[in-house]
């Protein structure tokens, strides 16, 4: 008996609510990639989020899900949802160019680790996503693909480094992305275009494949890059770690399952940072001072090494007993300013400055960034929350109880108006 099909309506803006859907055969994954595949003919032209669009490759594997799911084989809550890569990370037979001239034809020949992951959880993969160019800078406008466009205003940057991702994610082209962040490069730009960033602990995801077979990046890189997921709420992003995460002995079984489960949580508020979004960051504060969880200030370990990772592994060991020896997260802004113009921005590839971010990839932390309102120019704000390694789950549950508690989770930009 064929799928009964219905069409995607609007308001299907999330996995949680679409696997439901597509599981119970109510929606076939094709109707699902063609409306992902419709918005980016529509979108992308004006954002330039993709690098490259599997339309062809993503509707057959619609196809497949479909006859899985008819047959009764239903992989999970990813299957037949669309998903885009950012090009960093290697897809087998497809180009993976870290918007790197010198790449511009690399095809590798197999798929990183989290792409396979991604596979078999039966996630469509719709494209590969536009990024600043080798993963060197904040502001998504050096590609050689050309720069990226933030979704909510044509006159300010998207962040990056992972800028494609947080752009398509907050306009609809795709549902979710596989992202890196060394310095940020997640949580910045889905800060600057209102979605949700998350990176987990050192060695929670795999990172195997990211530009496998060229030239070691360095020490540096080694050490602060860690994959990352972006998606629209926090439970879309608990679903995908679900699929990624490498199972030990120090991870949960489900990280979805574990979000509305009842915590005792202790909190640290940052009281050192610096910054232009102390007003929004106090009222995100607030909001959570009302779930009754108590609430301390406290000074964040900022960590700007330079070259110096001669005391990397002890401090990793170390932060647990130190920052986190009475709380259990920490607060602070995402950003220290509101998104920086194009304009102020283009001759400065920091100029969205990660030092409110970095300090959680020296030591390993786990951290996702959450919208928490808009800057003075209608922008997108976020608000992080970082805690000790391996405690994962208590970010995401905190993440999700604020954002349930608070709107901005439903604000789309209105792309028409990027010019």
């Amino acid at each position: 008996m064929p799928i009964q099909t219905v069409r995607v309506e609007e308001e299907i803006t999330d996995i949680t609510t679409l696997q439901e859907c597509i599981r119970t055969q109510k929606v076939s994954p094709v109707e699902v990639v063609n409306n992902c595949l419709k918005r980016i003919e529509q979108l992308n032209p004006k954002l330039n989020a993709f690098v490259t669009i599997l339309a062809g490759q993503a509707l057959e594997q619609a196809r497949v899900a479909e006859a899985e799911i008819e047959a009764g084989k239903w992989r999970g809550p990813l299957h037949g949802v669309p998903v885009g890569i950012k090009d960093f990370y290697d897809t087998a037979g497809i180009r993976t160019t870290a918007a790197f001239e010198h790449f511009k034809d690399r095809v590798p020949k197999r798929d990183a680790r989290s792409v396979v992951k991604l596979k078999e959880a039966g996630t469509i993969i719709i494209g590969k996503m536009n990024m600043h160019q080798l993963g060197m800078g904040t502001t998504g406008l050096d590609s050689y693909f050309g720069p990226v466009r933030n979704p909510w205003s044509a006159e300010h940057i998207p962040g990056g480094s992972s800028a494609g991702s947080a752009a398509a994610v907050a306009s609809g082209m795709c549902y979710a992305t596989l992202d890196t962040d060394a310095i940020g490069s997640c949580r910045l730009p889905a800060a600057c275009c209102g979605v949700v960033g998350f990176k987990g602990t050192y060695g929670l995801i795999d990172p195997r494949g990211i530009l496998e077979s060229e030239q070691d990046p360095g020490e540096m890189v080694r050490w602060f890059s860690h994959p990352g997921i972006m998606t629209r709420t926090v439970e879309d992003t608990a679903l995908v770690l679900d699929a990624l995460a490498e199972r030990s002995e120090h991870t949960e079984p489900q990280y979805f399952d574990g979000l509305a489960r009842d915590r005792e949580v202790r909190i640290g508020v940052a009281d050192n940072f610096r910054g232009e979004v102390s007003a929004a960051f106090e009222a995100a504060v607030e909001i959570i001072r009302g779930l009754g969880y108590p609430m301390r200030s406290i000074a964040v370990p900022f960590r700007d090494p330079g070259s110096d990772l001669s005391h990397i592994e002890a401090d990793r060991k170390a932060i647990s007993l130190k920052t986190f020896k009475e709380i259990d997260v920490l607060l602070l802004p995402t950003t220290t300013t509101g998104v920086p113009a194009i304009k102020d921005a283009k001759a400065n590839p920091l100029a969205l400055s990660p030092e409110n971010t970095v300090f959680a990839n020296y030591y390993g932390l786990p951290a996702i960034s959450v919208p928490c309102g808009f800057d003075k120019n209608g922008l997108p704000l976020g608000l992080q929350i970082v805690a000790k390694p391996w405690d994962d789950a208590t970010v995401l549950h905190l993440a999700y109880q604020y954002q349930n508690t608070t709107p901005w989770k439903t604000r789309r930009p209105d792309v028409c108006s990027v010019t």
